[in-house]
């Protein structure tokens, strides 16, 4: 587990809720448990802050790192899709976006990794899709700031599928590999149950805060993979409705002591 990304995870899953900022003597505490060391965690500090989620703060229990108002927008949105809130139904519409002009290859990474995590697919190499529901909202201008970052012309769509029901699941299976994402969700229940349903019952409060740290952690990766498409979309019976059902129990399950853990570590 790299520390940038464990921050991400320890700022959106527990400190996001408590205020979102914490003393750096914290931030070491609470990654301890995953096998993050001290200096790790202080070169992740530095970079999330030079990339602009972070910023300095002076705290009484000493010098500390809050969200940036950019941090807690995305882990707001992140929040939202891993715990599959605020959904909707599907409208039959799509996000369309083109790219009008040649792309340079750092800048077309990035946006393939940027888009891919907002949920598009890509149809071409210069058209992406998107179901359109959700916090379309917050995507939008999400696609807008980082077009404007990259410097990248695109014209961007509103529209229903010209054909019938099946031309749209047609083009889903175009943009993203169904099958890969299926066996990921497979393989995902397969490795975590011994992680968190063999836990033992007397357990401490900071085993369990581990536990669910690192079911977390996996689930959260689904958002770069996953677009979290319409039932009406996907194939029946649906690994990824499974893999959400043993997602929510057990980080259900294993709340109470994961947050008795993390007050621990914090000042009081």
């Amino acid at each position: 587990m790299q520390a940038r990304s464990a921050l991400f995870d320890l700022y959106g899953d527990h400190l996001r809720p408590r205020g979102g900022e914490a003393p750096v003597a914290a931030l070491v505490r609470l990654l301890a448990p995953l096998s993050i060391a001290a200096p790790a965690v202080r070169t992740a500090i530095s970079r999330l802050v030079r990339q602009g989620w972070l910023t300095p703060v002076r705290l009484p229990a000493g010098p500390g790192y809050a969200l940036t108002a950019r941090g807690m927008r995305r882990l707001d949105e992140a929040a939202a899709r891993i715990y599959r809130t605020n959904r909707r139904d599907w409208d039959g519409r799509f996000d369309l976006l083109v790219l009008a002009g040649p792309v340079d290859r750092a800048a077309r990474a990035r946006l393939a990794d940027t888009l891919a995590y907002l949920g598009f697919g890509a149809l071409s190499g210069s058209t992406w899709a998107a179901p359109r529901r959700g916090t379309v909202r917050a995507r939008d201008a999400e696609v807008t700031a980082l077009l404007e970052e990259l410097g990248v012309t695109a014209d961007r769509f509103v529209a229903r599928h010209g054909g019938d029901h099946a031309g749209a699941v047609d083009l889903v299976r175009r943009a993203w590999d169904l099958p890969a994402l299926a066996e990921a969700y497979r393989e995902f229940v397969a490795e975590y149950t011994p992680v968190v349903a063999e836990l033992p019952a007397d357990a401490s409060d900071e085993q369990a805060y581990a536990a669910r740290f690192r079911l977390v952690h996996a689930w959260r990766t689904f958002l770069f993979t996953d677009p979290q498409l319409p039932a009406e979309l996907l194939p029946a019976d649906w690994p990824g409705a499974r893999a959400a059902a043993f997602f929510d129990r057990y980080a259900g399950r294993l709340r109470p002591a994961a947050d008795r853990y993390v007050d621990s570590c914090l000042p009081r």
